[in-house]
């Protein structure tokens, strides 16, 4: 797929403030998967993360969505961690893309960890997209969270998208402010090899699996490559992508 049709993104958000939720929905809208594969909170596939309902490792999921011209775009989603202690987490995946929604719990407005991560993702000049979640609540101050948030980026109330997670309510508007908003990747897939890896995760099988953004050129099976950081240099077994489940694809570029 053309580079140009590709989307980038991640949530940020406090803890329990609907971030999984809010991905649920999406791999809903973009029938990334059918309603009866889905399951509450399918990126939390931990068990602590179930749970507890937060997020702990950083989960990356493609999605692949057609608009009503028919074009299709494929959507980048990296779920990160709300929690203090998982910063570490939240600064690689802001590095892995080009924009993120800001997710605000009508209920409990902006909070000093939302803050935190947000303050990284301007400094990385990611475009931010703002979001009130969870307006179907009775306790919700959705004026004075605006105000929060207006104050807090900058923007006008216009931007602001009003949600439920929970109901699928302006699900629709976060789709298309992620096509019309966020801009899409920048790279030479004919260049020199460049790539960040933003997480891993263990396979009883496969061992260490690396979860990584190609920046520039591509990589195929088989390809040596070298780890700048320690100098090493290891032979690629297996590519592919995460559409929840691996899906093997013998290469990947740029994007």
């Amino acid at each position: 797929m053309n580079i140009d049709n590709v989307r980038n993104f991640c949530i940020i958000a406090h803890i329990d403030h609907g971030k999984s939720t809010l991905a649920d929905r999406l791999l809903e809208y973009t029938h990334t998967l059918e309603d009866r594969e889905m399951r509450e909170q399918i990126l939390d596939s931990m068990d602590l993360e179930r749970e507890r309902g937060i997020t702990i490792k950083s989960h990356a999921v493609r999605m692949k969505y057609r608009d009503r011209d028919g074009k299709e775009y494929i959507f980048n989603l990296v779920d990160t961690p709300g929690h203090v202690d998982f910063s570490y987490e939240v600064s690689r995946t802001l590095a892995a893309v080009e924009g993120a929604l800001l997710l605000v719990d009508a209920s409990q407005g902006v909070q000093a960890q939302t803050i935190s991560n947000l303050y990284q993702a301007i400094d990385k000049d990611l475009t931010i997209i703002p979001i009130i979640n969870k307006i179907d609540l009775p306790s919700a101050e959705v004026e004075s969270v605006k105000h929060q948030i207006m104050e807090l980026i900058g923007c006008g109330e216009e931007e602001i998208i009003l949600t439920s997670a929970k109901t699928g309510q302006g699900i629709e508007e976060i789709i298309e402010a992620i096509l019309t908003l966020i801009p899409c990747p920048r790279g030479n897939p004919g260049g020199p090899l460049q790539a960040l890896i933003f997480d891993s995760i263990f396979d009883s099988y496969r061992g260490v699996i690396a979860l990584m953004r190609i920046f520039n050129g591509e990589i195929k099976e088989r390809e040596e490559i070298k780890f700048m950081a320690t100098g090493k240099k290891f032979e690629v077994e297996e590519l592919g992508t995460l559409l929840i489940k691996r899906i093997p694809t013998g290469k990947l570029g740029a994007g």
